[in-house]
């Protein structure tokens, strides 16, 4: 019998871990809290064999985990990708989003995003590593502390680590009752500028030059970029401008957030955004910005490596499928565009990601952790 199907997989235990994670509080401006999740972290791997080291980012986010689970050798393998930070501020635990079990569910800040699925990856090793089982490919863990910032601070080691490995596996949480990731959109995020010049807008008006006004110019132009036919999205998410009610504003500046489905959409896509002005006589516009994530396409390598895992399913007991074309990036993107086969949304089942009813399925824990057990043991 395959041993990812021997032994009991205690999901009760799984979830303490899963637990004693997300009651650690960490959106990714949290240094402190980051780096609190990554030390229990790497206690969860005592015992294994494994060889951890941290490696520092900047004052302004925590530090990043990087586990070698066979320190003794040096081939291409398996590296295994997730990410530490969640989107809930500190509070959340004790006000909106308390850690709670109802039925299946269990509720918490980043339990489905992605903490669930983090520690399946972990458990789904140690099963291995405490049966004595060696893999036929080094296994290699990346914990990273900025995910939800466009991985600003980890993106090079994420590269360096992945260069050269046959797979990646990416613990990000399962779409739509339970299925894989094989395809998403690249991001691009932008900061728009305008500044005019200030007046009394009572008194003298006409000496004035509005920000926002040339603004709004701005954010309907933005609008009327994105395409559906072609799976582009613009979206102007912040807006600030101004300094009282009664005078014109100077400055005002919006964030812009775009998706798009291939890269020949990401360059054009940048081009116009950079390319914005208002028509409006003495203002001053600048744009700054970038695309922080290439489009996830899916091709060859990432189809086998799905085939893989759904002949794991099966043996398991369950259908594996592919989710719909996700709209949210992740730091799959980075090691498809190197070329590596890389299979995404492996984490828990659940929903509600980076709101206030996010949750997870407790049903979910054994057979999400016997699919990445099987693929570590199966894949070479």
């Amino acid at each position: 019998m395959p041993s990812f199907l021997d032994d009991r997989v205690d999901s009760d235990a799984i979830l303490e871990d899963i637990r004693s994670i997300v009651e650690i509080e960490s959106p990714s401006r949290s240094a402190p809290g980051v780096n609190r999740v990554l030390e229990t972290i790497a206690r969860l791997f005592e015992g294994t064999g494994a060889a951890w080291e941290r490696e520092l980012t900047t004052d302004s986010f925590g530090d990043i985990l990087l586990v070698r689970c066979d320190p003794t050798r040096n081939e291409p393998g398996i590296l295994v990708l997730s990410h530490m930070d969640t989107v809930h501020p500190v509070g959340t635990l004790t006000g909106k989003l308390t850690y709670r079990r109802e039925g299946d569910r269990v509720y918490g800040p980043g339990i489905y995003d992605m903490k669930g699925g983090l520690v399946l990856g972990v458990a789904a090793f140690r099963r291995i590593a405490l049966a004595r089982r060696r893999t036929k490919l080094p296994i290699t863990f990346l914990f990273t502390p900025d995910e939800e910032l466009s991985s600003s601070v980890s993106r090079s080691v994420i590269e360096r680590e992945a260069r050269g490995q046959r797979y990646v596996l990416v613990t990000e949480p399962s779409r739509e009752g339970g299925k894989v990731v094989t395809e998403r959109k690249g991001v691009g995020v932008f900061v728009i500028r305008t500044r005019g010049r200030s007046a009394h807008a009572g008194h003298d008006p006409d000496k004035g030059r509005s920000a926002i006004v040339a603004m709004a110019e701005i954010v309907l132009a933005i609008a009327g970029l994105g395409d559906h036919t072609r799976g582009i999205t613009t979206n102007v998410g912040l807006v600030v401008g101004g300094t009282a009610r009664n005078t014109v504003a100077e400055e005002c500046m919006i964030e812009v957030d775009l998706r798009f489905c291939d890269r020949t959409s990401a360059s054009e896509m940048e081009a116009k955004i950079k390319a914005l002005k208002s028509s409006r006589p003495d203002i001053e516009t600048t744009v700054t910005g970038k695309i922080t994530r290439p489009p996830f396409v899916r091709g060859r390598g990432v189809d086998l490596l799905f085939d893989k895992a759904a002949a794991i399913a099966k043996e398991i007991g369950f259908q594996l499928e592919r989710a719909r074309l996700v709209g949210g990036g992740s730091d799959g993107n980075f090691t498809v565009a190197m070329g590596i086969p890389t299979l995404d949304g492996l984490g828990v089942d659940g929903a509600g990601a980076h709101t206030n009813h996010e949750y997870m399925l407790f049903s979910s824990i054994e057979p999400r952790t016997r699919l990445l057990q099987g693929l570590m043991e199966r894949l070479e």
